[in-house]
Parts: structure tokens; C-alpha cells; sequence
């Protein structure tokens, strides 16, 4: 006796929540993600072998870009309001609240404290083409304006851990004030960020 065969039919599958649930993810880390403020360098970053992790969060950093020039960063507002409020009492320059509040919200910063008020004072525009053109923080043993930006950083964040961003290319002599100007202020203990090597 023949057997009767089924006919099969192919399941059917609604799309439709799967789809949803993909453009509430995609909506979801659109609106949560934090995007980094325009760095005023790009560094090459030297590569090595050492696997120690950089803290997310609480360091001071310290970028020397190819041409020899400091630059300054810390992360939270509070604390680059309270640096800057002791950058101003070290060099004698009153800051208003709006500057202070728009130091608290930029990235690094490398200009000498000459320039600080005018370069607080600039439009974004005026921002990018004067970080083209700054000197960088100085670090010269007479003017060593970068030991100053430390002190107050250190006093400002206790607990904050000391991070060097050094391009490859970037002088040693430089390289070598920055870590001297470091030992100086007691903060031996700092971090030589590098790409990790790929075998």
C-alpha cells in the first residue's frame, strides 16, 4: 500500500521583532555613546610588548607630539576647574566663570599661560588653528611652565595616575624634560603609552 505523503511546507518566519529589536539596539547605543572631543595632536605612538593596562578613567595626561611640543589633559570637569583656577593664582591671571567652565569642558591643551586667556576666549575654529601653531606648554629648565601644570594637577587629583603619550618621532631631549620635569614633582611613578606589538 503507497504511503500518502505530506506535502511540506516551508516554515514561515515573521521578521519583524528581530528587525525592531536591531534598531532599538542601534538607537540605544546612538544615544548612550560618549564621543571624544577633537584631539589637538595625532600621535604615532611607539609600539612594545608590555600588556599593562591604562585606567579608563582618572589620568593625567601628558602628549608630546613629533615636533617636541607638551600637551595637557585630565578627565572631569571639576577637576580642570580647580587646576585652572590654581594655574591662575600661579600666574597671576583672574579667570571668569565662563572660561573656567569652557577649560573644564576641552581636550588637551598646549599653549603657555600667556595665551591661555585668548586661547579660552576662541571660537573652535580659532581653537584648531592656534593649536597648529602653539609652542606647545613650555619645559625649558627656565621656563618650565609644564612643572607648574603638574603641581596643580597633582594637588587638584591626589589619586590620578601620570600618563606620557610620546609620538615615535618625537625628540628625546623633550621626552627627557618631561619625565625630569615629573621626578621633579615627586611623581615618579607615570606610564609610557605605546601600541601593542603584533607578532
Amino acid at each position: 500500500m503507497p504511503k500518502i505523503k505530506i506535502p511540506k511546507k516551508s516554515p514561515s518566519l515573521d521578521m519583524t521583532p528581530m528587525v525592531d529589536l536591531a534598531f532599538l539596539l542601534v538607537t540605544f547605543f546612538m544615544l548612550t555613546t560618549k564621543f571624544r572631543p577633537d584631539e589637538p595632536v595625532v600621535v604615532d605612538q611607539p609600539s612594545s610588548v608590555s600588556e599593562i593596562p591604562l585606567p579608563d578613567q582618572g589620568v593625567i595626561m601628558l602628549t608630546v607630539d613629533k615636533n617636541g611640543r607638551v600637551f595637557f589633559n585630565v578627565e572631569g570637569q571639576q577637576v580642570r576647574r580647580d587646576i585652572l583656577e590654581r594655574l591662575g593664582k600661579r600666574f597671576n591671571i583672574e579667570f571668569s566663570e565662563e572660561e573656567k567652565k569652557k577649560f573644564s569642558l576641552l581636550s588637551s591643551v598646549g599653549v603657555p599661560s600667556n595665551n591661555l586667556k585668548e586661547y579660552l576666549s576662541a571660537t573652535d575654529d580659532q581653537r584648531k588653528a592656534m593649536n597648529l601653531a602653539t609652542p606647545g606648554i613650555p619645559t625649558d629648565s627656565l621656563n618650565n611652565e609644564l612643572s607648574v601644570w603638574v603641581n596643580a594637577a597633582r594637588n587638584a587629583a591626589p589619586r590620578n595616575s601620570i600618563a606620557i603619550n610620546g609620538d615615535r618621532d618625537a625628540d628625546i631631549p623633550t621626552i627627557k624634560r618631561v619625565i625630569a620635569t615629573l621626578q621633579d614633582n615627586k611623581a615618579n611613578r607615570f606610564a609610557l603609552i605605546t601600541n601593542l606589538e603584533s607578532e
